[in-house]
Parts: C-alpha cells; sequence; structure tokens
C-alpha cells in the first residue's frame, strides 16, 4: 500500500511539473512562484491520496462481506440439493411401486387397453378417409384423444369411452349398408359454394346434381369432380338421385374413389383425336373428302338408276338419263349395219361410263392411302417417344405408355377412316357396274334386233 502511495505521489508531482512548465511558458513566471505553486499541487494531491486511499479500504470491507454472503448462500444450496436428491431417490422408489402394484392391479385389463389404444388408433385413420365423415363429422377427433389417453400410463379409458368406440364402429358399420341423403356446403364449378342435397351410396360413393363429388379429407369439405367421367357413369348418379324407391342400376366404386379417378384422367374420344397430331388431322381430313364424295356419288347413282328403270319402261328414248342417250344412237342411225351401229352404241357407253364412275378411283385411293398415313404417325411418335426415353431415361414408365399409346393413334385414325371407305368404294363400284350393265345388254338387244332386220 505504501509503494502503491509513493508511485501515486510520483506521477502526480511529473503532471504538475509539466502543467507548471506549461503555465510558465504562458505566464513568465519567476522561480519563487513556480516553487510554491509545486508546493500548493503537492499538498493538494497528498489530500486526494489519503480520500482514495479511504474509498479503496471501504470497498474492500464490502467485497469481503460479499464474499462471505456468496458462501453461505453455496452452503445453502448445497443442503437443499443433498436434501431433493434425496427425495428423488425416494420418489423413484415409490414411483416404481405404485408401477407395479398398478400393473398387478390392472391384470388381464392392461392388455385390454392395450387393444382398445389400437382400436381407437386404426378407427381414426379410417374415419378419416371414410365418405361417411362428410355427412357425420367430428368421430376422428373423439379417437385420436383416447388413442392419445390410453398411451398415457396415468390415465386409463372409462367404461363411457369404451361404450362410445363400441357405438362409433358400429355406426361406421350400418352406415356403409345404407344410401343416405343429407344437404350441405358442395364447391362447385368455378369455386363458389352452393347449399345442395348430397346423396352418399355407402361408404363409397358421393353424388350431387347428377355429378360425382370429391371429399376432402384435409378441409373436410366436398366438391364437384373437376372432369366427370362419360355419360353412361353421370346418367346412371341421376337416375339414382331422382329415384325415391325401388332398385336402380348406380356405377359404383368400391376402391373409395381409385378407379374414378383412373375414369376421370382416361381421355375422351375428342382428346384421342387430338393427340393424333397434325397426321391425325390430315386423316380425318380425307376421311371427310371420302364421305362427301361417297354421299354425292350415292344420291347421283340413285337418281340414275330409278332414271333408267323408268326409261327401261318406255319405248320413247329421253335425253335425262344415259340409256336413253344410248337408245338415240339407233334413231340416228337407222340405215347402217349392225356392226356399225354395234360400234357406235360402245361408243355411246363409252361416253356414259364417266358419269357413272366419276370420282370413285378417288374414294378407292383414299381407302388405300388412310392406314399409310396412320402408319406415318405411329413411326414420327415412336420416333419422338424414343427421343424422350433417350433424354429421360425409362424410369417413368408412364411416359413411355404415353408416348406409344399416342403413337398407335393416328394407326387408329387410318383404320377408322380406311375400313368404311373401302365398304363405300365396294358399294358404289357395284351399283355403277350394275348401271353399265343395263347400258350394255340394253345395247346388245339393240344390235341383235337390227341383226335380224338385215338378214
Amino acid at each position: 500500500m505504501k509503494l502503491f502511495t509513493k508511485m501515486t505521489k510520483i506521477a502526480l508531482f511529473g503532471a504538475t511539473l509539466g502543467f507548471a512548465g506549461n503555465s510558465f511558458a504562458a505566464e513568465a513566471m519567476d522561480l519563487d512562484s513556480l516553487l510554491k505553486t509545486l508546493e500548493q499541487g503537492k499538498t493538494q494531491q497528498s489530500a486526494q491520496n489519503k480520500q482514495r486511499e479511504q474509498e479503496f479500504a471501504a470497498r474492500q470491507n464490502e467485497q469481503v462481506q460479499m464474499l462471505k454472503n456468496s458462501q453461505a448462500k453455496r452452503n445453502q444450496m448445497l443442503v437443499e440439493s443433498e436434501r431433493l436428491e434425496t427425495q428423488f431417490e425416494e420418489n423413484e422408489v415409490k414411483l416404481a411401486n405404485l408401477t407395479d402394484t398398478l400393473s398387478k392391479r390392472m391384470g388381464s385389463l392392461k392388455e385390454l387397453f392395450g387393444v382398445l389404444q389400437q382400436v381407437a388408433g386404426d378407427s381414426s385413420n379410417k374415419f378419416a378417409t371414410s365418405v361417411v365423415s362428410a355427412q357425420l363429422p367430428g368421430r376422428g377427433a373423439f379417437m385420436d384423444e383416447l388413442a392419445q389417453k390410453m398411451g398415457s400410463t396415468s390415465k386409463l379409458a372409462s367404461i363411457e369411452d369404451i361404450e362410445k368406440v363400441w357405438f362409433e364402429l358400429q355406426r361406421e358399420m350400418t352406415e356403409q349398408g345404407k344410401v343416405s341423403r343429407f344437404t350441405t356446403d358442395v364447391i362447385v364449378e368455378g369455386g363458389n359454394k352452393a347449399k345442395q342435397e348430397v346423396m352418399r351410396v355407402g361408404a363409397f360413393n358421393l353424388i350431387s346434381e347428377g355429378k360425382y363429388l370429391d371429399y376432402n379429407t384435409s378441409t373436410n369439405t366436398l366438391s364437384e369432380l373437376t372432369r366427370q367421367p362419360v355419360g353412361r357413369y353421370t346418367s346412371t348418379a341421376s337416375d339414382l338421385q331422382q329415384a325415391k324407391s325401388g332398385t336402380v342400376q348406380f356405377s359404383l366404386d368400391p376402391t373409395g374413389g381409385s378407379i374414378l379417378g383412373l375414369l376421370v384422367q382416361a381421355p375422351d374420344t375428342s382428346e384421342q383425336v387430338h393427340q393424333g397430331g397434325a397426321v391425325g388431322y390430315v386423316i380425318l381430313g380425307v376421311g371427310l373428302l371420302a364421305l362427301i364424295i361417297a354421299i354425292e356419288r350415292f344420291v347421283s347413282l340413285m337418281l340414275m338408276g330409278s332414271k333408267i328403270r323408268r326409261q327401261l319402261k318406255d319405248s320413247v328414248p329421253r335425253d335425262d338419263n344415259p340409256l336413253g342417250r344410248v337408245m338415240k344412237v339407233k334413231d340416228q342411225y337407222p340405215d347402217v349395219a349392225y356392226d356399225t351401229l354395234e360400234l357406235k352404241l360402245s361408243e355411246a357407253i363409252l361416253r356414259e361410263m364417266p358419269k357413272i364412275t366419276r370420282n370413285l378411283t378417288l374414294i378407292k385411293i383414299i381407302s388405300v392411302v388412310a392406314p399409310l398415313l396412320g402408319l406415318l404417325g405411329t413411326v414420327t411418335g415412336m420416333i419422338n417417344t424414343f427421343q424422350a426415353i433417350t433424354l429421360f431415361g425409362t424410369g417413368d414408365p408412364k411416359l413411355m405408355a404415353g408416348g406409344i399409346s399416342q403413337a398407335l393413334v393416328t394407326t387408329v385414325l387410318g383404320l377408322v377412316v380406311a375400313i368404311p371407305t373401302v365398304f363405300l368404294y365396294t358399294l358404289l363400284n357395284t351399283r355403277s357396274k350394275n348401271l353399265l350393265l343395263i347400258l350394255q345388254e340394253q345395247s346388245a338387244g339393240i344390235i341383235a334386233e337390227r341383226s335380224e332386220k338385215g338378214a
């Protein structure tokens, strides 16, 4: 402590000298004044040092007291820790004894409660995905709470809880065999909610307004399927909802929506046609052209045939039918020999032939070209499929199946166009040949008649 005081005095003396030197430089003091100033600074510094020593001694006493208090508190906490540790060990022994006593008293009930917990958990999952919950909500919450309570070793199920589990299971089985109606909110097309009458068919399907509904288990909401199955399924839904009694045919999905989801994803006829791409559109175009030509030829040959049959009953030739125009050749050349007349009649028949067989060759060409176009589209689609496999691999079978399916659509379109076109060509060609045969028969009769007259 004395050493510290001396060092402090020396430092303050140096500071005072520096201050005095500065003052001397500023005020040009003499040596007596400087000495006096140094004595005054020394006296002041001694007073400050004594004050600081007293403050330090006072704080040192406070720190000693704080140390004693901390040591006393530590000793108290050690005693408390030993007491709590002893109590914890005693509680462990008591808990083990109580657990053993509980197990002995429960006996066979322990197995019962374990089964009850498992049944409650399984039933909760079942109720969450069952469409019956759309009509009877809130059943899964009770099962969840019961399963969690049974998982705790300190809580047991009451008789009321066990009876309610049995009741909910029995109600689920009973409702699965019913077709019931109820009114609730349904999300319709456009995202709007509407109050509608919903019909539940057991635990399989939900329908409303002739449409199949989807039950969202996470939000407990009903919504119309964004895409309904084909009409033969939705028609049965309408019939069932309109029926008041009796037996009605209904397209039931026993999987609870899996088969219905696949049916909804399956493309309809128009979508399959669009899958054919540009080649498919070309096939449909030429098929439509063949149909128009076939209709025109069928009507023309039918009218022509009726006029020829009418001409067969009349001996006066007319210009409105091929037979009449051929018969006029006989009147135009009444005096020529039968061989010359034969040539004239053959020439007249040849003139009528293009009118009778017009555009039939085009129909035949379309019937041959259509399947070739289909094959072209299939090959092109397979090339695209293999290119996709090269880029993305074969990890996704749906990618390969979808590509091959689209490739085969053009083949189907080609056959759909070619098969009826062949039948149309055969029908029209047969009808035209029959008309030409009538002309040839009548021409042969005219030649035979002229030959008899010349003989």
